[in-house]
């Protein structure tokens, strides 16, 4: 039977290790209903990409300082905030040393590597990541993507790899984005930067008929997350489409901690289910 192998990567916040289990749910349920007669959900080969606890410990004591300093207002989305910006300041990389960087990525590599052993060396790779968790994918595939000579993956992560052809990033075909930020970080490169390739180019070695694609999520509520199509020619032509939905609930859809409801949103998990049964269909 074929599988499809499924990382998913978390944003932002104190993550608990099953911080996906409720959108694994979900997101087998929406894939079997595309084809009830065949289908199991054990096509789906899924792992979460817990990185939390490279930063969690510290961004606890900062938070806790914080508040010793006197009374805030907009406590829940002080924190909220706060735990964003910690995370993406800790994890870019910088002259004096890129440790958060390179241990995020050894936690993906160890994922893929997890992934590969389960579904198959050549499995299609579909990766869905939420909010900081898009830029965490995009540098990775995109440091994957680079030319060798550039050696833009360091010793630490090579080790957490076994390098098989979905480790090296060759059957990667889908890419989901759920409230990203790619587009505010885009702001650091000459005209916005280059987009990572979704699918690779040498997926067609593997799995010559799938198509592949990159569709991104955003909710104008959220502030964090933004379209991608229009940053340049370059992304117009990487992602397929900009799709936009009311993630969050009740108390959130409306404002910017929607950013915190996109991995059970339906409306999202509606097309990627659907994307994922298009490249099984094809594969098997």
């Amino acid at each position: 039977m074929s599988k499809i192998a499924v990382a998913v990567i978390h944003g932002i916040g104190e993550q608990k290790p099953d911080f996906a289990d409720e959108m694994i749910i979900r997101l087998r349920e929406q894939f079997v209903n595309q084809d009830r007669k065949h289908l199991s959900g054990a096509e789906l080969v899924i792992k979460p990409v817990y990185w939390a606890p490279v930063l969690q410990q510290a961004e606890h004591k900062l938070w806790q300082a914080m508040l010793k300093g006197g009374e805030l207002d907009f406590i829940s989305l002080r924190k909220f905030m706060v735990n964003f910006a910690a995370d993406a300041i800790a994890y870019q990389p910088i002259e004096s040393g890129r440790q958060v960087y390179d241990q995020v990525h050894g936690v993906l590599a160890r994922s893929l590597n997890e992934l590969a052993a389960e579904a198959g060396e050549t499995a299609p790779l579909c990766i869905i990541a939420h909010s900081l968790g898009t830029v965490i994918a995009s540098n990775y595939i995109y440091d994957l993507q680079a030319p060798p000579q550039k050696k833009l993956i360091p010793r630490t992560v090579k080790t957490a790899s076994g390098g098989t052809p979905l480790e090296k990033g060759e059957t990667f075909c889908l890419f989901y984005t759920l409230g990203s930020p790619i587009a505010i970080w885009s702001l650091r490169y000459t005209d916005f930067g280059v987009p990572v390739q979704a699918p690779d180019p040498r997926l067609k070695k593997h799995h010559p008929d799938i198509a592949g694609e990159w569709v991104n999520f955003y909710d104008r509520d959220d502030v964090i997350g933004y379209p991608l199509k229009s940053l340049n020619p370059l992304y117009r032509q990487a992602v397929k489409r900009d799709v936009e939905i009311n993630a969050g609930g009740l108390l959130s859809s409306w404002n910017p901690l929607s950013h915190l409801g996109y991995l059970t949103d339906g409306d999202a998990l509606k097309p990627v289910a659907e994307g994922l049964y298009r490249t099984w269909d094809t594969s098997r």
